[in-house]
This record gives C-alpha cells, sequence and structure tokens, in this order.
C-alpha cells in the first residue's frame, strides 16, 4: 500500500503532490485505531457525495467520511 494512502489526521503534516493539490475532495475509509485510508480523489464534492453512495451500496459495513484535503505550506519569512 502507498505510505501517502494509510495515514492517520490530521494529514496536513505530510506533504501533497500538484496532482492531489487538483482534487482537493477525497472519500476516507474509517478503520479501527483511528487509522484511515484514501479511497479516491476528486475536483468536486458532488462527484465525492456520489461515488460515497456506491461504496455504501457495494459495503454497508463500512465506514467512510469525505474530507477536504487542504494543503497548507509553513514558509518561514
Amino acid at each position: 500500500m502507498h505510505k501517502r494512502q494509510l495515514l492517520n489526521f490530521p494529514m496536513l503534516f505530510y506533504p501533497m503532490p500538484y496532482r492531489d493539490q487538483l482534487h482537493p475532495w477525497c472519500i476516507i475509509w474509517l478503520l479501527p485505531n483511528a487509522r484511515t485510508i484514501i479511497v479516491k480523489r476528486f475536483r468536486r464534492r458532488n462527484d465525492a457525495e456520489a461515488h460515497m453512495k456506491v461504496l455504501r451500496r457495494m459495503n454497508p459495513h463500512a465506514s467512510y467520511q469525505i474530507m477536504f484535503d487542504a494543503h497548507r505550506e509553513n514558509k518561514d519569512s
């Protein structure tokens, strides 16, 4: 599994590739022990909501959450 996809909250401490910056909305799969997996990224929230409906139909026992993953760089002045 890719290192970037298996994370604990908050995710703001990890560098974000440019492609991920273009797709800030993501569906998070909530796992036991406060672990998370980013299932998929989207440019628009309504696309994420539609995809999450499909995921919930396919696996009703899993817990999913939509998140806006805004990347903020700490620039020292």
